[in-house]
């Protein structure tokens, strides 16, 4: 069964106040929209991931964003569900809808919302009332006293058959501002099945709600705070090419053979980084295939890799490297490369380590044919 999801992030949050969108705001030092999809992308197995974004973020939309389709979102709600629909492949059968504002969906809430879509078209996860409901007028004037048992506290994901969410979003366009898709779909002649939702799936709507995603997140977060990533580069030996290593250029008769620069530090350091954020690796960011990075400056690669993490929430708090190569020495040259690298991950020199290794003579390295280079980063949440 081929499953797409839409993550309806179009709005700005404007009850939520600030500068900036809410679901770029910070939850536990990560941005809400990138929890919320890497929920769907880490989760469920989804054959595609569409967010949908207010017009200036689709335009240009955060690196976390690399792994789904981005759509431009549209004055209300139904209009941005529409738009990321049209983008849905011709094969989804179910398509699951999640509010951006609601970072801490669970899996199993995910799993048995699509399961209940596919058995019955429609389904929705909900929490049924525990207190007593009263409807009141507009004076605080109660009118009368509901059945709580007939209660229920719509939440998201939602997900419908193709059939269906098409049927309901034909009138999206006539329809006044909805709050859900459900009220669509019920409005097209649709029966929409319940299923229990989960009382920590809150939507984060103020500041106190940002506040209450903190506690729930507790010590799941705190763990989340320091992240580890390794990198490794090696790149061959010719003549002709100068000797790049950590933005130092070394005196010696080769140089390192790449598409760039060719900067082995600098590219282990990279995918370091960009492997703790769990952000891909240099490859995707920067192919080899582009004629923009031919003999690209790495330093400046690695820049913009701290910028891809930052926009995560992430910022650097050491590396560590470790550069073999036969030949040239490197003592002279480290203290170079350390402030080098320390200046284009906008740390402290002392937060660098750059140390030189031999093969022994071992393999390509050990010949002089080859330098190899690995690295360790530990990146915290920015504070």
């Amino acid at each position: 069964m081929h499953v797409s999801a839409i993550i309806a992030a179009g709005g700005r949050g404007s009850r939520f106040g600030g500068a900036q969108p809410k679901q770029l705001q910070m939850l536990a030092g990560v941005p809400i929209l990138k929890r919320t999809v890497d929920a769907f992308l880490q989760g469920y197995a989804f054959d595609e991931v569409i967010v949908a974004l207010p017009a200036d973020l689709a335009r240009t939309p955060p690196a976390y964003l690399d792994d789904v389709i981005v759509v431009e979102g549209g004055k209300r709600r139904q209009d941005s569900v529409a738009n990321a629909f049209a983008a849905v492949a011709p094969s989804s059968q179910v398509i699951v809808i999640h509010d951006a504002a609601r970072p801490l969906v669970s899996p199993s809430l995910i799993e048995r919302t699509v399961a209940a879509a596919a058995e019955h078209g429609a389904a929705i996860a909900a929490l049924q009332a525990r207190d007593t409901v009263k409807r009141g007028d507009a004076s605080r004037i109660i009118r009368d006293t509901l059945p709580r048992h007939e209660i229920f506290l719509a939440q998201t994901p939602q997900a419908f058959r193709v059939g269906v969410l098409r049927d309901a979003l034909l009138l999206a366009s006539t329809a006044w501002d909805v709050t859900d898709e459900a009220m669509l779909a019920e409005q097209a002649g649709h029966h929409v099945h319940l299923v229990d939702g989960d009382p920590r799936n809150l939507k984060i709507t103020t500041p106190d709600d940002l506040e209450m995603a903190e506690r729930l997140l507790g010590s799941k977060s705190s763990a989340a705070a320091i992240r580890i990533g390794n990198g490794y580069d090696l790149h061959r030996l010719v003549a002709g090419r100068p000797l790049i290593l950590g933005g130092v250029t070394i005196p010696f008769d080769k140089g390192l053979e790449g598409h760039s620069d060719a900067d082995a530090v600098c590219h282990a350091v990279t995918d370091a980084i960009l492997g703790a954020a769990s952000a891909g690796d240099i490859g995707r960011h920067f192919p080899d295939t582009d004629p923009a990075w031919k003999d690209a400056n790495s330093i400046e690669l690695l820049k913009r890799a701290v910028e891809i993490i930052s926009a995560a929430g992430y910022a650097v708090a050491n590396v560590d490297v470790v550069v073999i190569a036969q030949r040239p020495k490197l003592t002279p040259h480290i203290d170079a490369m350390r402030a080098s690298v320390a200046r284009a991950l906008g740390i402290d020199v002392q937060q660098v380590s750059v140390k030189g290794k031999t093969n022994e003579g071992v393999d390509s390295i050990g010949a002089g044919e080859s330098i190899a280079v690995h690295a360790v980063a530990l990146i915290q949440h920015a504070s």
